[in-house]
């Protein structure tokens, strides 16, 4: 089968090339589909550079999450038992989740990593409350829209930060309120706020934006720490959190058991059946145009969910 593969670390421009290998086998538990088409996700970027936190031996097929069709004919989704990854004509899941209804095939493979990401954060490592101010950095790319979405659906103010009026007019349409200029992000959230701050800031950025939002978290606020698309890993001086009185979160959502990812699962998909979430996929590309997907999601230039079609 045609695969896409990293046979050493590297950018990914310089290291991806398609290949042709064995069929991947499933092991107990797992289950082998034929893949309708895969979400890209910024761990991808990493894993083929060997910066993510768990790095893949090489040779490797990146792809976290994917959408297909079972050996018996069932439509699921889910995460991808690696080093097996979603780039590829067939995958094998970890976990094989039946495709929702409505869903379409680009909808479904994008359903998983972001939404469980979200719901992670929002609900298991912090308590996010009906009322509060939800602050979403980077709110119009996959992962922020996925926690805009959560967020309004627990009942929150969300405000969202992004780069131009083309991210904002994504951001509104789901319902929240925009901050379009991120250098302004200080005096906006502010004025926003009657001075008060954010109640809890979701950051997967990091950077010059981690500096910025720990500056309007609110008195006993939380700052969720998402990831580092900004590139840089930021530091936070601990006198500051002190006086603030604010928490500084982690959240490595693939460390959790299988059990609690699977009643996250069944919350996040009850929120799809009455439709108070809706993924949105941004951009769909053919299968030979991964590099030029990976360089769209590295420069930050997408929206909602962008998606790999099966070859």
């Amino acid at each position: 089968m045609r695969a896409w593969r990293v046979p050493r670390y590297g950018p990914f421009a310089d290291v991806l090339e398609v290949a042709d290998v064995p069929r991947p086998e499933p092991g107990p538990g797992e289950t082998r589909v034929r893949v309708a088409a895969a979400a890209l996700n910024f761990a991808d970027i990493l894993h083929c550079a060997g910066e993510y936190q768990e790095r893949i031996p090489p040779p490797f097929t990146p792809g976290l999450e994917v959408a297909g069709t079972t050996d018996d004919g069932r439509r699921v989704f889910g995460p991808v038992s690696l080093p097996h990854g979603g780039f590829a004509e067939e995958a094998v899941l970890r976990t094989a989740w039946p495709w929702p209804d409505g869903m379409s095939a680009a909808q479904a493979a994008g359903f998983f990593v972001s939404y469980q990401t979200g719901w992670c954060a929002l609900h298991h490592r912090t308590s996010l409350r009906a009322g509060e101010t939800l602050l979403v950095l980077a709110a119009a790319g996959g992962v922020g829209l996925a926690a805009v979405q959560l967020g309004l659906a627990a009942g929150a103010r969300v405000i969202g930060v992004v780069g131009d009026e083309a991210k904002a007019a994504v951001v509104r349409a789901a319902g929240a309120e925009v901050l379009v200029d991120p250098e302004d992000l200080v005096t906006s959230v502010r004025e926003l706020t009657d001075g008060r701050g954010a109640d809890v800031v979701y950051d997967p950025v990091g950077g010059d934006s981690f500096d910025a939002a720990r500056r309007v978290v609110a008195w006993e606020g939380r700052l969720l720490v998402i990831g580092f698309a900004g590139g840089r890993i930021a530091e936070a001086p601990t006198n500051h959190a002190l006086v603030k009185n604010y928490a500084i979160v982690g959240v490595h959502w693939s460390a959790y058991p299988p059990e609690l990812v699977a009643a996250w699962q069944r919350e996040i998909e009850a929120l799809w059946d009455r439709r108070a979430i809706d993924p949105l996929v941004g951009a769909v590309y053919a299968f030979d145009d991964l590099p030029t997907a990976m360089t769209e999601l590295q420069a930050r230039r997408t929206t909602g969910r962008v998606v790999l079609r099966a070859p």
